[in-house]
């Protein structure tokens, strides 16, 4: 008797020839959307749930994808599946989703596909009559930095909504031998959490900081997986960022641009330095000012840029208008000319 074909790939959005961090992501983005704790009471959340974490056990794992890819690509979702002769002779290592959701594990269609199995190797038997213990699955989250933050580097604190060990079960699942009522059997419960995180000197817009065993808590009292906390360096109002390079735009007067001036210019380190602009500087000009940038992680640091802009006075007094008329009679110098 024929059973309904899966596509796993359709389930987790991603293309037959995704990367195992393509499926990775659209694992976490979709379980994060479907996961119970975040839909009490919603049936059809908690099957899509089920087929995700399905989908994902397939995928995510070399031997098992590899098997499921062996039937091809023109199979529909849905449409009946009969396994080809012989197909149900070799079973392949497993988890068991019932540790989940207090039942119910694998649909037919994976059952057909890989048979009893074992446990797969991310598991751990404890005695009969308990739980498998597993590791939880490792969690994203992103961090929003200022510049400075990025290139001296620092503690910042993140909030995060994460699952932790139910407090009724004490993240077994059961209570009195039935399935525990305030995490449905799960082991687990959303909350929020507070965590420090190190960011080191040289951090960049992007960069991602693993913390160890902050991930979601294992199942059974497994070990808990892993948070990658991505950086997100916010907008600076004075430096804008290439590599390991700043660029400020500096305001000089018309004056300064023609006699040449010394000016300071703010840098990253909070205090200004000194500039010579030289005589005849034209707007747009750019100075390098060496080891000025941001810091590097292998050591050093990038340079600064200075960009100049020419500011014209809006407001001027009468003796400032009469110079300026007597420097339009004297100069003949024509911007608009192809040669000064």
């Amino acid at each position: 008797m024929g059973v309904k074909f899966k596509d796993y790939y359709e389930l987790l959005g991603v293309k037959r020839d995704a990367t195992e961090d393509q499926i990775r992501q659209a694992y976490r983005k979709l379980a994060r959307k479907h996961h119970p704790d975040l839909n009490p009471g919603d049936k059809q959340s908690e099957e899509r749930f089920k087929e995700i974490n399905e989908a994902y056990e397939v995928l995510s794992d070399g031997e098992k994808r590899k098997r499921y890819d062996q039937l091809g690509a023109n199979w529909k979702n849905g449409a009946d599946f009969n396994p080809p002769p012989g197909w149900g002779q070799v079973n392949v290592e497993y988890g068991d989703l019932s540790d989940v959701f207090g039942g119910g594990g694998f649909s037919d269609f994976f059952e057909t596909l890989f048979g009893g199995g074992r446990p797969s190797a991310r598991q751990t038997q404890r005695p009969r009559g308990g739980r498998s213990r597993s590791q939880g699955k490792d969690t994203e989250a992103e961090l929003s930095i200022s510049l400075e933050d990025a290139h001296r580097g620092g503690i910042q604190r993140i909030s995060i909504q994460g699952a932790r060990p139910c407090p009724a079960c004490d993240g077994k699942g059961t209570t009195g031998g039935a399935v525990c009522s305030t995490c449905r059997g799960a082991g687990q419960v959303m909350s929020p959490r507070t965590i420090d995180v190190k960011i080191p000197p040289g951090a960049r817009d992007g960069s991602v900081i693993k913390l160890a065993r902050q991930g979601e808590p294992g199942q059974g009292g497994g070990e808990a997986g892993d948070l990658y906390v991505r950086l997100r360096i916010r907008p600076h109002p004075l430096f804008s960022v290439s590599g390991d390079d700043l660029t400020v735009e500096l305001p000089v007067a018309p004056w300064e641009a023609v006699l040449g001036a010394s000016v300071e210019v703010p840098t990253i380190e909070a205090k200004a330095i000194e500039m010579k602009v030289p005589a005849a500087a034209q707007g747009g000009q750019r100075f390098r000012l060496r080891g000025q940038g941001l810091s590097k992680r292998a050591g050093g640091r990038g340079d600064q840029y200075v960009k100049l802009r020419i500011v014209v006075p809006g407001n001027i007094s009468d003796r400032e208008k009469q110079l300026y008329e007597e420097l339009s009679e004297a100069s003949r110098f024509n911007p608009r000319s192809a040669k000064e």
